[in-house]
């Protein structure tokens, strides 16, 4: 009888938070005049560890550092900030958020409030672009020298609050929010590795403000959280700021964008899944998830490029198949039948509204 294979013990969790970010907590406790020693313990970070230039600790260890530093200090912005954001500050911030209608204004919202408890910074939504390539926005204006208790605690603490908002943003809706871009007013840190992780996605450094980028659809989202699922996640909520969403809510939509831009690449599920940096996996649950298929957005995206051609342009049955994405004109007029009720050459001759409403 052959052995029995045991299932591999789990992998141990990962230390990519650079110890500087927790020596920038045990710093606020000196300004405060309290030990830090229990926060530590609690952590599982011996002071000789604390010391190490290049040492790194877990996500965990520092979410039990910093709720501990949060508790005993009375301080959510652990010394940031030229007064004290008392325990609970923020989720004060979110619950007053928790009523809008979507996204966009809950984030307008937490950013405004922000600036009731710390006037050290200014925080700002901003939209740039036009249709579907608008790109939001969240910006820090530093009102205040941040810089004052080091560099360190300067960046540790535009890191806090972008991820803080980040990983709200996310929770709100219920939905992973991929970033375009991150930047920083800094020079890039000995553990800048660390920062892509924090922020997948194109870093800068240097750079004339802290901020970080993201499509700016997801501000059209609604909300997908009630009071009872805010005070659920007030009880844990450090792991927002780590939480990395499976699910994409603009996934359809990305989908589609990326078949209507890029044919010649996206002409099956891998050239997709490449675009979108998603694997062939991700991309088919995800899709299941939504209720939603590869296939039927690509006849979609088809239809609707071979609607454009026919009703602008003169050119042949033939070329407007090449160009919708079929191999032949024989295949793109019966699929072009199926989709509307009619051959492509009658679909020219009449009103294409009546024909798409006597179709549905």
């Amino acid at each position: 009888m052959p052995a029995r294979r045991l299932p591999a013990p789990p992998a141990p969790p990962v230390a990519a938070t650079p110890m500087v970010f927790a020596r920038v907590i045990t710093v606020a406790y000196e300004r405060n005049g309290q030990s830090p020693s229990r926060a530590l313990k609690q952590a599982q970070i011996t002071p000789s560890r604390l010391q190490q230039p290049d040492a790194h600790i877990t996500a965990r260890q520092m979410e039990v550092l910093s709720g501990a530093a949060m508790q005993e200090l009375d301080d959510e912005a652990l010394g940031a900030f030229s007064r004290k954001l008392p325990w609970g500050s923020y989720g004060m911030l979110a619950r007053a958020s928790l009523s809008a209608p979507d996204l966009g204004v809950a984030l307008k919202r937490w950013c405004r409030h922000h600036g009731l408890l710390a006037d050290d910074i200014r925080l700002r939504l901003v939209t740039t672009g036009h249709d579907d390539n608008k790109v939001a926005a969240i910006t820090i204006e530093e009102c205040t020298d941040l810089g004052r208790h080091g560099e360190a605690a300067r960046a540790f603490c535009l890191v806090h609050v972008l991820r803080n908002i980040h990983g709200l943003a996310c929770w709100y809706i219920a939905s992973r929010i991929p970033l375009q871009g991150a930047r920083f007013p800094f020079a890039a840190p000995p553990h800048a590795d660390a920062y892509g992780l924090m922020f997948p996605g194109p870093l800068q450094f240097d750079a004339a403000q802290a901020e970080i980028r993201f499509d700016a659809r997801y501000l059209a989202l609604p909300l997908r959280r009630d009071e009872k699922a805010l005070t659920q996640m007030l009880q844990r909520a450090l792991p927002l700021t780590v939480l990395q969403y499976r699910r994409d809510r603009l996934l359809v939509q990305q989908v589609r964008q990326v078949l209507a831009a890029h044919p010649d690449q996206a002409h099956n599920a891998s050239g997709v899944a490449a675009l979108l940096n998603i694997s062939t996996r991700t991309l088919h649950r995800q899709l299941k998830e939504e209720s939603a298929s590869l296939q039927a957005l690509k006849d979609e995206v088809r239809f609707e490029r071979a609607k454009d051609l026919l009703n602008r342009s003169d050119k042949p049955v033939k070329q407007v198949a090449a160009a919708a994405g079929f191999r032949n004109e024989k295949s793109f007029i019966r699929a072009f039948r199926q989709w509307s009720g009619v051959p492509p050459t009658e679909f020219r001759a009449i009103d294409p509204a009546r024909v798409i409403h006597e179709a549905t």
